[in-house]
């Protein structure tokens, strides 16, 4: 059977899902920037609950990774069901310090984590937010939001008392039921019972069910990480629920998580601890280096509650007596390399040992150390400890057995110590104990945001392509544990379990030729790099390339239908589908066939009214103008994929489609930039380097697999490490980009006739260019230096080149048209008057199947 999601997938992919609407962002906490994943959530359960297909009382599940955010999930959808006549929120979690935190989450306007804005406006109206104990008095013009614990909540509907909440509460108003940790409500579908206990047994998932269909208007939305979908029950119940499916694997490898190592030694518990400490402090040194006031936090997880008592006891004496000695001695046992490289930072900052020691006394004391073991404080921890990256939070160090498994909100946690030495497993079954280690390394990989220029992203990884960056430290997570091999793979085994396939990532090597290092072009040579700049509006004469050059699809209904015959032993099944057409067109092409069409959906949106862009884009001087001209509306390309000639209805769903995400971008400007034409000299050893790159799942010739492997194409096949024009010993570059240098090589010998030094360069995350027309980022995938040598100096073409996958041509035909400006309105400008000649070009995309003619056209003027 297919999952929801999948089917919703699909939807996505013929442009039949309905899209997010403005006021949910713009009514959520600013700083909380909606990631695409977000969106595509929201947008999964918008369809499906506008459907007539929607069964009522509506129940979904987001099966979504720890750390990406489904509070805010959470939040988003109260404001969309608010909008659609809900009131009252009942919100329940299996932990009763998850609930305080959450509350803080939802009700604390002044808490860093508050979810909404600071003022919710719907529909012009001010929206409040209202915690209730039941929902008899309940605010009708305010999200009413009851917060409880599973348990509690059962024993409220189980036992009535006075002003409780009792089942008839839920009779005659529809509700929406959020729960957190939604996998602790499947006790009774796991379960095999006897017809009494089924009678007698009430248990959480009942009572649950009870509430949820008192009402058919009742919605239940459910949030895990850790849905059981290998238990067939589970999965049976599921299929038909699972709204959005965003695993921790995925998570990864979008880069929202930090990543994850561990960190073996053989060092004793204690000093093992200091280790942590003395990383810790590198980590903190590095932000500060960079004026970023992040403090990195780290734990200490013990097995038993009394073990984690006595260990923060010592803890707190050892460090109050740390000295430098002590400090040098463990750099003499710390054989990792991260290590080393910690104590080689204070070394070259010339912080002595004892320095390093007196800064641990005083960052580690006993005020900087909690402990959350115990229940009767649980509550004032939880809150406290959901603020650790708040300025104001004390606390560097966290001692714990069990209270972190589940509802934790950390993002400055960087190291975890484990203390203790013991494997649990026998045979080939993980213990529940590595699954618990597992999971609290999955919540502490939430990635701590920062930014070392505005245009980097700040909630994703930015060094995967340079691993040996000083900054790659503040972007991992840290598991420090005994040096034992066993155990190793069976935290390894209960990381997959969770959904982190640790052995998929793979480390790759590019390494400069020392050849090419010893050459002058490396040494004193110059590459020719643009900045941006913010552009005034009133130069602002159309859409950004982006979003009006894109090619938008959209697949009309068309009738398909299907017979299962589910009784037969062999189920069979017949497909009735018509012959489908792809009609071809733009907007201005469409207002020609009926104006109206186009004019009806802009009115949609009221971004589109003249008067507001008139504000974005202060050059249009009509609807008309906005419609038809090729800058702005007209040349927006639509494939539309139906039965036959489109008709007018499919010709409106169709625009109204790409109206909807234009609307999305232009309502998302904030500024607008331009890339300027002046190049300005970068020495060429300032930006190539040696670096070490981190790939996912390698396979088949593709990115991450070297030029010369087996599975390479034999034609493209080629040992650059004997090639003296290509920089670097290899290439790890995409099928596309082999292509391009075996195409390369056969022109070599013809350019050596020309030109006296020839060196291409791979661009793996070095540099970046800006586009003149809307200062959009652009990393070309190579650079080729061609020198020619004349009476006084040289000349020397520099040249972009971008090789580019078929699916890519099209969306990145923006990239190729500012490649092609290059030529004749990049302006090489020289810090020091020398005799050089120098000159920038770009090349067509390199694509086999497709550009070959123009790129060849193009390249072969070179030699």
């Amino acid at each position: 059977m297919t999952f929801l999601y999948e089917k919703l997938n699909s939807l996505r992919e013929y442009g039949n899902t309905v899209l997010l609407p403005a006021y949910i962002q713009e009514n959520l906490n600013p700083k909380f920037e909606l990631r695409p994943y977000q969106r595509q959530a929201f947008e999964n359960f918008i369809t499906h609950f506008e459907s007539t297909k929607c069964p009522k009382p509506t129940q979904v599940l987001f099966h979504m990774a720890t750390g990406s955010g489904k509070t805010l999930i959470m939040a988003g959808l109260m404001l969309y069901l608010y909008k659609r006549g809900y009131r009252n929120f009942l919100f329940f979690v299996n932990l009763s310090n998850i609930v305080e935190k959450t509350k803080e989450n939802f009700l604390n306007a002044v808490s860093s984590k508050y979810l909404f804005a600071d003022e919710i406006v719907l529909d012009g109206e001010r929206v409040r937010i209202n915690q209730v104990d039941n929902f008899q008095y309940a605010d009708q013009e305010a999200i009413n939001i009851c917060f409880a614990t599973t348990q509690g909540l059962h024993t409220d509907m189980w036992l009535t008392k006075e002003n409780g909440m009792s089942f008839d509460d839920f009779d005659e108003q529809k509700i929406v039921l959020i729960s957190d940790e939604a996998h602790h409500l499947n006790v009774d579908t796991k379960k095999k019972m006897s017809a009494d206990e089924q009678t007698n047994y009430h248990s959480w998932e009942e009572t649950v069910k009870n509430i949820f269909y008192r009402n058919s208007d009742n919605v239940l939305l459910e949030f895990t990480a850790t849905c059981d979908l290998t238990n067939q029950a589970i999965r049976a119940e599921y299929e038909s629920k699972i709204i959005f499916d965003y695993a921790l694997a995925k998570f990864y490898n979008d880069r929202y998580s930090k990543d994850i190592v561990t960190l073996r030694s053989e060092l004793p518990v204690m000093e093992r601890a200091l280790q942590a400490l003395v990383l810790s402090q590198y980590r903190l040194k590095v932000f500060q280096n960079h004026r970023l006031g992040i403090k990195p936090v780290l734990l200490f997880k013990a097995a038993k509650i009394a073990d984690s008592i006595k260990f923060m006891k010592d803890f707190i004496e050892t460090v109050k007596k740390l000295t430098g000695t002590q400090l040098s001695d463990l750099s003499n046992s710390c054989t990792s390399e991260i290590m080393n490289k910690a104590f080689a930072y204070f070394r070259n900052n010339g912080i002595s040992f004892e320095t390093l020691a007196a800064e641990l006394r005083d960052d580690f004391s006993e005020e900087h150390c909690v402990s959350v073991n115990d229940d009767n404080d649980a509550t004032q921890k939880q809150i406290l400890l959901n603020s650790l990256e708040d300025e104001d939070n004390p606390y560097r160090a966290i001692f714990e057995v069990k209270k972190l498994d589940e509802g934790w909100d950390v993002l400055n946690l960087f190291d975890i110590v484990r203390l203790y030495e013991t494997r649990q497993s026998s045979g080939k079954k993980i213990s529940s104990a590595t699954i618990s280690e597992a999971q609290l390394i999955g919540r502490g990989a939430r990635y701590c945001p920062f930014q070392i220029s505005n245009d980097q992203p700040k909630f994703q990884r930015k060094y995967d392509e340079d691993v040996t960056s000083e900054l790659r430290v503040c972007e991992t997570l840290y598991y420090h544990c005994q040096n034992d091999h066993r155990y190793v793979t069976e935290l390894h085994n209960a990381l997959r379990q969770i959904g982190l396939d640790t052995d998929k990532i793979v480390k790759r090597e590019y390494v400069l030729k020392p050849d090419f290092k010893a050459t002058d072009i490396y040494k004193q040579g110059y590459i020719f790099l643009n900045d941006r700049e913010i552009k005034d509006r009133k130069n602002i004469v159309g859409l950004t390339p982006t979003v009006r050059d894109c090619v938008y699809r959209y697949h009309a209904e068309t009738g398909a239908s299907g017979i299962d015959y589910v009784m037969e032993e062999l189920s069979q099944s017949t497909d009735s589908a018509p012959e489908l057409t792809t009609s071809r067109m733009t907007i201005s092409d469409i207002a020609k066939i009926n104006y109206a069409i186009v004019n009806k959906a802009l009115a949609k949106y009221p971004i589109f009214k003249f008067s507001t862009l008139r504000s974005y884009f202060p050059n249009i001087t009509s609807m008309r103008q906005f419609i038809t001209d090729s800058s702005y509306l007209g040349a927006v390309h639509l494939e539309i994929q139906g039965v036959g000639k489109p008709t007018t209805e499919t010709l409106y769903k169709a625009v109204l489609y790409v109206i909807s995400k234009i609307a999305g971008s232009i309502a998302s400007i904030e500024e607008t930039y331009q890339g300027k034409k002046e190049f300005r000299p970068r020495y060429i050893r300032d930006i190539f380097r040696d670096k070490t790159v981190n790939y996912t799942n390698p396979h088949d010739g593709g990115v991450g697999i070297s030029q010369n492997d087996p599975s390479v194409e034999n034609s493209w096949k080629i040992d650059l490490s004997k090639e003296d024009w290509f920089a670097y010993t290899d290439n790890y570059g995409t099928s596309e980009e082999k292509a391009f240098v075996a195409y390369f090589r056969g022109y070599v010998d013809d350019l050596r006739k020309k030109y006296d030094r020839i060196y291409l360069v791979r661009n793996e995350r070095a540099f970046h260019i800006y586009s003149f027309e809307d200062g959009e980022r652009f990393e070309p995938d190579y650079v080729l230096f061609l020198q020619k040598d004349k009476t006084d100096g040289f000349e020397q073409l520099q040249i972009f080149i971008e090789p580019k996958g078929e699916h890519l041509i099209e969306k990145d035909k923006w990239k190729e048209k500012f490649l092609l400006q290059l030529k004749k309105e990049a302006i090489p400008t020289k810090i020091i008057v020398d005799s050089n000649d120098y000159r920038i070009w770009g090349l067509p995309f390199f694509n086999q199947m497709q550009r070959m003619k123009e790129f060849e056209s193009a390249f072969k003027t070179l030699v």
